[in-house]
């Protein structure tokens, strides 16, 4: 059987190995010359690779993926981010430091917070920890009812469940608040939480937050090369089995033919597949059925419904001469993960209430990442990289100006936030380059410059992402068409859960149809 697969996004590569693992004859076929979407890495400067988008890998470190594929044959190899957080010291308090090893993370929280907040922070590792793990068992696969009941079943299940059913609908910030004293750790928690997308005021977001406490079982990790070496690992994987990759070809129409699909792209290849795997934006997908005649009624309805939101964030990249130095904090405790520069919620709820009314933040809230101290084949030597990711920019800006009028203010502003905490950052820049929503949009099709895709909201998430109608990852009145990607279930970010569940659907598909007497057992 043949099968086109629309994007080389990392969970489109997923699809396609395991489908080529099977013995499909399959062809994936991307519009840009560079293979990976958002799991990419290019040389901007001089000698330094840099992350097109993502840049630590936190989930698929959890799939199991890496190893059914064998990635590791294909040269993917990881460097633990341990320690995985840091937050700087301020006000002559010692900093915070999120160690894989519980024991450690609990003494720094202790000499910066006090014991009680220490312990507490033990007791939300012991109870979150299950349940994130929970979490990923229901990220693994397709979110139908019965394989998520199964993925909780048993977990605190006192009181018919109701007291864990409503701590996992609660906001992040009122798990926060049931927890812990000092607000810089809500803080840091909270931003942690919201690299997700919404705010932790948002009901249902105290999973995001608990997330953290899987990152004592296994931290964040920084592949070799960057975050792109995932996406060329797949794509070595997928060659090895007779699959095809063709850059510089973007899918401009999928039409139904017969009991198949016609794919028809901008160079006038016009293709016949049994199986279609659309690893797109879910709008790009709806734009391409469109052009192969789709009922537009329908097309229009799901197009109102699905909520983009109004964009997440931007990132400056810079090449440094050195890394952030932190008063009062160590490089071995700092470079190493996630850098949340931020010591108040308010400052992120002040953030994300402007880009709602598409203003810029009073004041960028950053997550550094510097990741050429883990590795330093990423940049030359006696140089450094950073990711600069700030949240929240609106991808409209109420004034109705461009964002090129604001690009690189914005960027000294981000850079100047960084120099609050680790004095004297700036003049340590030696180049930079500047994502904002609309260049996120431009350069790797994150459309409304959501990384996520679609809002990572409670009604957007499980049996409801994009819509309930499209969350087995099948398209009605489109069969043998199979959505995967940020937007379908589990969301955004490296996992590619999304690329094994939909090769999952098109694998026992294409068996029934082969063997059509399945069909009636």
């Amino acid at each position: 059987m043949t099968v086109a697969v629309v994007g080389s996004g990392h969970n489109a590569l997923v699809a396609a190995c395991y489908l080529a693992r099977a013995g499909h004859a399959v062809e994936v076929l991307e519009r840009d010359d560079v293979l990976g979407g958002a799991v990419s890495t290019v040389e901007r400067f001089p000698g330094h690779l840099v992350d097109r988008g993502s840049s630590a890998h936190i989930m698929v470190r959890h799939t199991g993926i890496i190893e059914e594929l064998e990635l590791d044959r294909f040269g993917l190899r990881y460097i633990d981010c341990d320690p995985w957080g840091f937050t700087p010291g301020s006000d002559g308090r010692a900093p915070l430091v999120f160690h894989r090893e519980l024991d450690s993370t609990c003494a720094s929280i202790a000499a910066a917070c006090g014991d009680r907040d220490a312990a507490a922070y033990r007791r939300f590792v012991e109870v979150w920890g299950p349940r994130s793990a929970r979490v990923m068992r229901a990220f693994g696969g397709a979110p139908t009812p019965g394989r998520l009941l199964r993925s909780f079943w048993g977990l605190d299940a006192k009181d018919g469940g109701s007291a864990l059913s409503r701590e996992f609908l609660q906001s992040g910030d009122a798990l926060l608040d049931t927890h812990f004293d000092d607000e810089r750790l809500k803080a840091s928690l909270a931003w942690f939480g919201a690299q997700s997308g919404p705010p932790m005021s948002e009901p249902g977001t105290a999973p995001m937050v608990g997330f953290a406490a899987l990152m004592h079982t296994l931290p964040p990790g920084r592949a070799v090369g960057g975050s792109g070496a995932l996406s060329a690992a797949l794509v070595q994987r997928l060659r090895s089995d007779g699959g095809v990759v063709t850059a510089g070809d973007a899918v401009t129409a999928l039409r139904r033919d017969g009991d198949g699909w016609r794919v028809r792209t901008a160079s006038g290849r016009n293709l016949y597949a049994d199986t279609v795997i659309a690893g797109s934006h879910v709008l790009t997908t709806l734009d391409l059925l469109r052009e192969g005649g789709f009922d537009a009624g329908v097309l229009d309805d799901w197009r109102r419904r699905i909520r983009v939101g109004p964009g997440i964030g931007m990132v400056v990249r810079v090449a440094t001469r050195s890394l952030p130095n932190y008063p009062g904090s160590s490089v071995r405790e700092s470079a190493r993960g996630l850098q949340f520069l931020v010591s108040d919620r308010r400052q992120l709820r002040l953030a994300h209430g402007a880009a709602s009314a598409g203003d810029l933040p009073p004041r960028p809230v950053v997550l550094a990442m510097s990741f050429s101290a883990l590795d330093p084949s990423i940049a030359p030597p006696g140089e450094h990289q950073l990711s600069l990711w700030a949240q929240w920019h609106p991808y409209r800006l109420a004034d109705g100006s461009d964002w090129a009028e604001h690009a690189e203010r914005e960027a000294d502003r981000i850079i100047a936030e960084v120099d609050s905490y680790a004095p004297g950052f700036t003049d340590s820049i030696l180049r930079r380059h500047v994502q904002t929503p609309v260049d996120l949009e431009r350069e790797m099709g994150l459309l409304g410059g959501n990384v996520m895709h679609v809002e990572m909201s409670l009604d957007q998430m499980m049996l409801w992402r994009p819509l309930p109608e499209l969350s087995g990852q099948r398209v009605p009145g489109a069969p043998g068409l199979y959505l995967t990607g940020a937007s379908t279930h589990p969301g955004g970010g490296v996992s590619g859960a999304s690329g094994r569940s939909a090769a999952t659907l098109a694998l026992h598909d294409l068996r029934r149809n082969r063997f059509p007497l399945l069909r009636r057992r």
